[in-house]
């Protein structure tokens, strides 16, 4: 209890709580590792000393990512130290380029970071238009989240991903056991809604990107995630061209329901399933609460009527639009908060002057890259394996004080090729980050000269298909596509280790596509 307390964010400011410091640790024993043996950035690292990196020219800009992006300035000044590193390394080393290589969450935090080093203070870092054409070579993204993630979704809404409700399906007292009385989920819950950073994960783009209820960019495709030696379908529906090991599915997945509750609603005509009203989210609390004899509030839930949160479940379906209308209401101090620091919308005018206001730039749909055509971006990241994309929710089955009162349905499982498991619908990725969010903006977004690249630099997809360790000796295997697994894969290093020693994206081979990146973006409506 004494650790969750201080791993939480005040929850009105979204900084410290009274009395409270937690600060991120500097250098590179930062994240080279997350636990003794378990490496993070590690094997990256001790490649680069290999040719001939070293504390001068290499750096780890580490930040703490509880806190909103702007708020990293505001409390740590994390992004006037990142800029006034990077003109140093460049000074220091020959006035050459830097090479700017973040992972995950890091990747939206430095896009960030692109809009405000030339933005004029007080809200910017003052650098000025080409800052970033002086001093930067490449940004290598490493599993980037630029268009969000799913599992974001379920995380608020009920702290849950696909390893919760894997682990009720087969032990279903671990977590909800009254004798024990750890409520695990609750605490999580209590503490994550604190971290405005979650929102920064959440989908971007609406239906546009992510599909409404009839359509998404995934439909008809799916991928056989079984094991070798274990076919589900005959051979004709596979799809081996280009290495692939995608299907046709017969019916195909509606993935654009995000949070479906029962699995009929995940797969109805959207004809037979009740119209969205936005109107029935905004009174969600009750004179007298759903669990008022609690005493102390644990999760918002406990502010909510039992005719709210019926309401919520009745065999509705939600969608990269109207999910935020749900999370509004279910997590409405957080979303309040939050909103303040992030935009998940698609500009329609990026000359707008409103985009001039930090909540829009880690926001790829919301924001230029800046003027800067030699620089170049890359999307590296995994594929082929199962990751999360929609969601088979039902209602607790306890009135219980102090409880969630959604949690996904694990016993909602489909047919062989249908990509449901466990109440889980799945796509291609690197078990974190949906193909379509990793790459799309390296595909069509950013490719060429758009109006979100007005510059027009060069990006580069280079994805890395996953092959499991063949046996225990290769630890967490050195062709993983995995979303961390991946900072060992052998084939990734290469590719940084020659960007970082002078290379150029079409000098490394250019794009290297195993997946449906491009057939997925081209059948996005999106004015580039």
């Amino acid at each position: 209890m004494c650790w969750l307390e201080h791993l939480s964010l005040h929850n009105e400011t979204g900084l410290d709580p009274p009395g409270i410091r937690v600060r991120a640790v500097p250098g590179l024993v930062a994240a080279d590792y997350f636990a003794p043996g378990y490496f993070v950035w590690a094997v990256l690292i001790e490649n680069l000393a290999k040719i001939g990196y070293e504390g001068k020219n290499l750096h780890m800009a580490a930040y703490d990512w509880r806190l909103s992006f702007q708020n990293t300035e505001i409390r740590d000044q994390a992004l006037s130290r990142l800029k006034s590193k990077i003109e140093l390394m460049y000074v220091t080393n020959g006035y050459k380029k830097v090479v700017v290589v973040p992972h995950s969450m890091g990747v939206i935090y430095f896009l960030h970071f692109l809009k405000w080093v030339e933005s004029p203070p007080p809200m910017g870092g003052g650098g000025g238009p080409g800052w970033c054409a002086k001093h930067i070579k490449a940004i290598m993204n490493i599993g980037p989240a630029f268009l969000g993630v799913p599992k974001a979704v379920s995380n608020i809404f009920s702290a849950e991903s696909k390893e919760v409700a894997f682990i009720r399906a087969m032990a279903p007292s671990v977590l909800d056991s009254e004798i024990l009385g750890l409520q695990t989920l609750e605490h999580l819950m209590r503490v994550s809604r604190t971290w405005d950073s979650t929102i920064s994960l959440l989908p971007k783009g609406g239906e546009t990107i992510w599909g409404n209820l009839d359509w998404s960019p995934e439909d008809g495709h799916g991928c056989d995630f079984v094991k070798k030696g274990q076919p589900s379908m005959s051979d004709n529906n596979l799809n081996s061209s280009n290495g692939r090991s995608c299907f046709q599915v017969k019916d195909p997945v509606k993935y654009g329901r995000m949070i479906s509750f029962g699995k009929a609603a995940s797969q109805l005509p959207s004809s037979q399933l009740p119209t969205h009203d936005s109107k029935e989210f905004l009174h969600t609390s009750a004179s007298t609460n759903f669990n008022s004899s609690c005493g102390e509030v644990w999760t918002e839930y406990d502010e909510m009527s039992r005719e709210s949160i019926r309401k919520i479940s009745e065999n509705k379906a939600y969608t990269a639009r109207t999910l935020f209308d749900l999370l509004r209401s279910v997590a409405p101090k957080m979303m309040r908060r939050a909103e303040n620091h992030f935009s998940h919308g698609i500009s329609e005018n990026l000359d707008d002057p409103k985009y001039a206001h930090y909540k829009y730039w880690s926001n790829p749909l919301e924001t230029k890259l800046p003027d800067a055509p030699d620089m170049e971006i890359y999307c590296l990241y995994g594929v082929g394996i199962p990751t999360e994309r929609a969601y088979v929710y039902k209602l607790a089955p306890s009135d219980k004080c102090k409880n969630i009162p959604f949690r996904i349905d694990s016993s909602a499982d489909g047919d062989a090729g249908s990509g449901l498991k466990s109440g889980v619908y799945f796509v291609d990725g690197d078990e974190s980050v949906p193909v379509l969010s990793a790459g799309f903006m390296c595909a069509k977004g950013w490719r060429g000269r758009t109006r979100f690249n007005p510059s027009g630099m060069a990006t580069y997809i280079r994805e890395y298909r996953h092959k499991r360790p063949a046996s225990l000796l290769e630890g967490r295997g050195t062709e993983s596509g995995a979303h961390v697994d991946i900072m060992g894969n052998v084939a990734l290093i290469e590719d940084i280790l020659r960007v970082a020693a002078g290379a150029t994206g079409a000098e490394i081979g250019g794009d290297r596509i195993y997946s449906d990146i491009i057939r997925m973006s081209e059948r996005i409506n999106l004015r580039i």
